[in-house]
């Protein structure tokens, strides 16, 4: 799942969709981001502030406070690994009638 729309992501599949879930759905504690997709977020060494991290909700806020949606500075991947906020979540009854 991302946390707002990634055109990029239905390019993978010849008949990509998207399904949105409105955060409010989800009890806080059930979900967790990471700025950009898990995988290169943990391994990239750039030095960059918000890699080798997992945020909460409102910690994930500030970091888009701070440096935006990659979804919108980085669509083409230009610009590094991250085109996207990766949302982890750690219970599905929010998406079993979806």
């Amino acid at each position: 799942m991302t946390l707002g729309q990634c055109p990029w992501l239905l390019d993978w599949y010849p008949a990509g969709k998207q399904l949105e879930i409105p955060l409010t759905e989800f009890e806080a504690q059930t979900v967790s981001f990471t700025y950009g997709d898990l995988f290169p977020t943990m391994r990239c060494q750039d030095g960059k502030p918000y890699r080798n991290q997992v945020y909460t909700l409102i910690e994930i806020r500030h970091v888009i406070d701070q440096f935006g949606l990659p979804q919108e500075w980085n669509a083409d991947g230009s610009n590094g690994p991250e085109r996207y906020i990766e949302v982890q979540i750690w219970d599905d009854g929010p998406l079993k009638n979806k």
